[in-house]
């Protein structure tokens, strides 16, 4: 009898990647949920073996599910799936019983291996051209049926997963990833529409440009003022005054979100990106009067996608922003189409 599976997911892309990866000699009944909240109530109601978990999502995340799966008593083997790499991450959902953690994408070979690990019983396989077929059939499904704004949220989430993953490691701290924004918009809407708590609050900021495979954008870096004197000392200095310092600290975190952000574009896109040298585009100025001074004047529209990363313990802010010419949506949705080939 065949294995019943529930993938936990906001994402329809992230729920389709995975039940196309898992092994197809284990006879899985896969069924779905976006929110913890779903999850747990297929988990009252079904005869659910194995809970494949995302940790950033709306309504309930997967931290909150696997402390009510543990408060109901409920059984079920849980498998974290998540962009949200950090130790402390990892070390969390161990300690509220999750068997396992997989780094997004999850591989097939991953599936295969912790599925095994708990026991997950093999059958003898459906002839090749069956499977084949089925992976054409849930791939032609996403690109007719899936909002690709969906898709530019889950593979930045996973790429700003790998940036706040090195954060952590270089402050020390757990980094909170909430989901990314994603907007299409003209440029001159770009100033209403980003989320801050404060419009008017002292910020600083770098730029970068990258361009690829026929898509252009920048990432911009702001900083929170309020956070500046945590984020040194957290990196060793002890003099925080004075604006050199402050744009040799702002520098080296820049150098590693950004890069990683972009790196985990690259390897999900597969594409290269050539990056320009980092500027500072402006210190202790609000968020109006910094996007007023990188207008952007070539382009009419933007596709904008925001993630704010904040520290437990800290006031330690940014928001990083990545910008892409209205000329990139298409290369990009011809790449994400790619991934689901």
């Amino acid at each position: 009898m065949g294995c019943n599976i529930l993938i936990c997911d906001d994402s329809a892309m992230a729920r389709n990647q995975l039940a196309r990866s898992l092994p197809t000699d284990i006879g899985a009944q896969v069924s779905f949920a976006t929110n913890g909240k779903e999850a747990l109530t297929a988990l009252e109601h079904g005869n659910i073996e194995i809970l494949f978990l995302d940790l950033t999502m709306p309504v309930m995340d997967g931290y909150d599910t696997l402390e009510a799966i543990q408060r109901k008593g409920l059984s079920c083997q849980v498998i974290v799936v998540s962009g949200d790499i950090q130790p402390q991450a990892q070390k969390r959902v161990s300690q509220l019983g999750a068997k396992g953690f997989v780094q997004k994408p999850a591989s097939a070979q991953t599936l295969a291996t912790i599925l095994g690990t708990l026991g997950v019983a093999r059958a003898p396989s459906r002839p090749p051209h069956q499977e084949g077929q089925q992976a054409r059939n849930l791939a032609q499904q996403f690109v007719e049926k899936t909002d690709y704004i969906d898709a530019y949220r889950e593979i930045t989430n996973v790429a700003i997963g790998r940036a706040a993953d090195l954060l952590a490691r270089l402050l020390g701290v757990f980094v909170r990833m909430p989901l990314p924004k994603v907007n299409l918009m003209e440029v001159s809407e770009l100033q209403m529409a980003l989320g801050y708590s404060s419009r008017h609050q002292a910020c600083s900021a770098i730029c970068q440009g990258f361009i690829g495979a026929g898509i252009a954008g920048e990432a911009l870096l702001i900083f929170h003022d309020d956070g500046y004197r945590d984020l040194a000392r957290q990196m060793g200095y002890e003099e925080t005054t004075g604006d050199d310092t402050r744009i040799e600290v702002l520098m080296d975190v820049a150098n590693i979100l950004i890069g990683a952000c972009l790196k985990g574009l690259e390897t999900q896109l597969d594409l290269t990106f050539s990056q320009s040298h980092p500027r500072v585009l402006g210190l202790h100025l609000n968020v109006d009067e910094l996007l007023r001074i990188n207008p952007r004047s070539r382009w009419k529209k933007t596709l904008a996608i925001e993630v704010t990363l904040s520290t437990e313990g800290m006031d330690i802010e940014c928001d990083l922003l990545l910008l892409y010419s209205e000329q990139s949506v298409a290369f990009l949705n011809e790449r994400i189409a790619y991934l689901v080939e």
